[in-house]
C-alpha cells in the first residue's frame, strides 16, 4: 500500500554530491530524507570471496544488489558504484582541483555547440578547502618508513623527473595516520571524529593493500559514510538504504512528489520482476538530485512529460573524463624493475601534462598520468595467465616429483622444486597499470532506447587527446625499462571509464545548460542536480573533489532561501 510523508528536502543519491548536501541540510536543521538504491558496507564487507565477487553486482531483476554497476554502451564501457556513500565506496581516493585554465568558457566542440564552465576556480576555492578538511584529505607518506618502500611511487617521480614533466603526490581522503597531526602508521585504530561513525564498527589506518578500488575493509578510506553522511546522520538526516527512486514530479501545492521502491533483502538471489514492486511516494520542498551521471540523466530523461520546460541540453555535454589505462609491462629476458604495484595505496602519484589553455606553450588537451595499484591476489592472477611457462613448470614438477618416488631418492626436500613450479613472478613485479585522465572532448549524448539509457560517444574526436595520453603513456614506459601496452578494449578503439560526466550540464541560460551554476534546474525551482551529471566538459584531474564543491557552494545558496511552511 503507497504511504506518503512530507519533508523539507529529499537527496536521492549519496555520493560526492548527494552527501554534501545532505550534510548541509541536516546541519541547518532542515528535515532531510537520503534516499540510497544500495545497501550500506560497514568496513570488513567488502565481497571477497569468488562467491561473494560473484554476487557483487548491480541488477536487481536478476536477484543482483551488489557493489558494482557495470555498463556497457557504444565506444565505451563503465563501472560505477551503488552503495551507501557512493563511488567513494571504489575510487582511488584522489582529491585534486580542477586546473584554474581548464574552466574554459565557449571553447568549440566538433560540429556544433561549445563546453562553458559558469563557475570558476575562485568560485569553488573555499568550498575545495571545507570539502578536503572534511574528507581528511592527505598526502601520501613517501619520505616516511614504510611508506618509502613503496616502489611504483618512487618510479612515477622518477619518470617525470626524466621527462620533465610536473608531477606530485596528490592529497587522498585516506587515513594514514590514527588522527590529525600524528605519525603515519600502519593498520592502528582511528580515532573517530565528534559525529561519530554510523556503522559503529572500528577503522584502522592503511596498510598498503591495494584494495581501495574494491572497497576498503579495514576503514582506511575516509569515504562518504565515514564522513558526511555520518555527519549528516548525527544531524537527524534519515538515511534510508535499498530505495530506488523511480519517478518525480512537481507538487500539486509546490515542491517535489518522489515516488520509490525498496529492494527487500530476501528477494537476494531471485529474479523477480522488479516493475511489480511496491511504491511509497515522499514529498518535499526540495529535491536535490544526485544518483551519478547516469541515474540522474535517467531519471530525468524518464520524467521529462512531467517537468515541463527542461531543455535541448538535457542527455548533451557527456564524457568519460578522458580515462584511458594503460599498461607498463617488463621487457624480453631477465633485466625487469619490480613495482610491486600490489603495494601502496591504489594511486600515490600524479603526474600532469599541460594543455593549450595553459599560456605555456603546451600543446593540445591536457592530461594527468598516475600509477594505478591492485590487490595482491591480482599477481597471482598475472602469473598464472602465462601460458607458456605455467604448464611446462607444472609437467616439469610433476614428472620430478614421481622420478624422486620412483627410483627412492634420499633427497626429501621440495622447496628448490616449489619455486621453480611457481616461477620468478617477474610478469606481476615487473608490470604497473597506467591511468590517464584530462581533457577529452565532450560530445556525448544519453537518451532514453525504449525504457533503457544509451550513450552516443566516441573516441574519434577525442583522437588527439587520446594519442597525447598513449604518447606520455609510452614514454613512462621506456625510461623506467619496461613496454607499453593498450588495454584490449582500446584495439577496438573503446575506453572503460570510470568517471563518467555530463548529461545534465550547468550553463549560464537554459540554451546552454540544464541547470545554472549552482545546479538549480532551470524552471523549476527547488529542483536541484548535485552531481557528475552537472558537469559542462571533464574535469581533467580526478573529479569528486570538484563534484563536492560545486555541491557544497550550491547549498550555500540553497540554505539562504526559505523552506516552505
Amino acid at each position: 500500500m503507497e504511504t506518503s510523508e512530507h519533508v523539507d528536502a529529499v537527496v536521492v543519491g549519496s555520493g560526492f554530491g548527494g552527501s554534501v548536501a545532505a550534510y548541509r541540510l541536516a546541519e541547518a536543521g532542515r528535515r532531510t530524507v537520503v534516499l540510497e538504491r544500495g545497501r550500506s558496507y560497514p568496513p570488513g564487507s567488502f565481497p571477497r570471496t569468488p562467491q561473494e565477487v560473484g554476487r557483487a553486482f548491480w541488477d536487481p531483476s536478476e536477484g543482483l544488489y551488489g557493489l558494482f554497476d557495470v555498463w556497457t554502451f557504444r565506444g565505451l564501457e563503465s563501472v560505477v558504484a551503488s552503495g551507501l556513500g557512493g563511488g567513494s565506496l571504489i575510487y582511488a581516493n584522489v582529491l585534486l582541483r580542477k586546473d584554474e585554465n581548464w574552466f574554459v568558457t565557449e571553447e568549440p566542440l566538433p560540429g556544433s555547440g561549445y563546453e562553458t564552465w559558469p563557475v570558476t576556480r575562485a568560485d569553488l576555492e573555499p568550498h575545495y578547502d571545507r570539502v578536503e578538511r572534511m574528507l581528511g584529505a592527505a598526502r601520501f607518506p613517501a619520505d616516511h618508513p614504510p611508506y618509502r618502500t613503496v616502489r611504483k611511487a618512487a618510479a612515477m617521480r622518477e619518470a617525470a623527473e626524466r621527462l620533465g614533466l610536473a608531477y606530485q603526490h596528490p592529497p587522498l581522503a585516506v587515513s594514514f595516520a590514527p588522527r590529525p597531526g600524528a605519525e603515519p602508521a600502519l593498520a592502528v585504530p582511528i580515532a573517530e571524529p565528534a559525529y561519530g561513525n554510523l556503522h559503529g564498527a572500528p577503522r584502522r589506518t592503511c596498510r598498503l593493500c591495494g584494495e581501495c578500488d574494491i572497497g576498503c575493509n579495514d576503514g582506511a578510506k575516509n569515504s562518504l559514510d565515514h564522513t558526511y553522511l555520518s555527519a549528516a546522520r548525527h544531524h537527524g538526516a534519515d538515511i534510508r538504504v535499498r530505495c530506488e527512486v523511480r519517478a518525480i514530479r512537481p507538487g500539486s501545492g509546490g515542491g517535489y512528489e518522489v515516488r520509490y521502491v525498496e529492494h527487500d533483502p530476501a528477494d537476494e538471489g531471485r529474479r523477480i520482476d522488479t516493475r511489480a514492486l511496491p511504491s511509497r511516494t515522499i514529498t518535499c520542498d526540495r529535491l536535490v538530485l544526485a544518483a551519478g551521471t547516469y541515474g540522474s540523466t535517467y531519471l530525468l530523461l524518464r520524467n521529462r512529460r512531467r517537468l515541463p520546460g527542461l531543455g535541448a541540453a538535457l542527455g548533451t555535454r557527456f564524457s568519460g573524463n578522458g580515462d584511458l589505462l594503460g599498461l607498463l609491462r617488463p621487457p624480453p629476458g631477465d633485466r625487469a624493475t619490480s613495482f610491486a604495484a600490489s603495494r601502496g595505496p591504489v594511486i600515490t602519484t600524479a603526474i600532469r601534462v599541460g594543455d593549450a589553455h595553459d599560456g605555456d606553450g603546451s600543446p593540445g588537451r591536457g592530461f594527468y598520468l598516475q600509477d594505478g595499484g591492485y590487490p595482491g591476489f591480482v599477481d597471482w592472477m598475472v602469473e598464472s595467465s602465462r601460458l607458456s611457462g605455467a604448464p611446462a613448470r607444472r609437467a616439469r614438477f610433476a614428472v620430478n616429483w614421481l622420478l624422486a618416488r620412483l627410483t627412492g631418492s634420499p633427497r626429501s626436500g621440495l622447496g628448490g622444486e616449489l619455486a621453480r613450479l611457481l616461477g620468478d613472478g617477474r610478469l606481476s613485479a615487473g608490470s604497473l597499470p597506467l591511468l590517464g585522465m584530462g581533457r577529452d572532448v565532450p560530445d556525448g549524448v544519453l537518451r532514453l532506447r525504449g525504457d533503457h539509457l544509451d550513450v552516443s560517444w566516441t573516441t574519434r574526436t577525442s583522437a588527439g587527446y587520446f594519442s597525447g595520453v598513449r604518447s606520455t603513456m609510452r614514454a613512462v614506459s621506456g625510461v623506467l625499462g619496461g613496454r607499453y601496452a593498450d588495454n584490449p578494449a582500446w584495439w577496438l578503439r573503446r575506453v572503460v571509464t570510470v568517471h563518467p560526466l555530463g548529461g545534465a550540464p550547468m550553463g549560464r541560460h537554459p540554451g546552454e545548460g540544464v541547470c545554472d551554476g549552482y545546479g538549480e534546474v532551470f524552471g523549476h525551482p527547488g529542483l536541484h542536480v548535485l552531481d557528475g551529471s552537472t558537469m559542462p566538459g571533464p574535469v581533467g584531474a580526478n573529479p569528486s573533489l570538484t563534484i563536492a564543491a560545486v555541491a557544497d557552494r550550491a547549498a550555500d545558496r540553497l540554505l539562504r532561501e526559505p523552506t516552505a511552511k
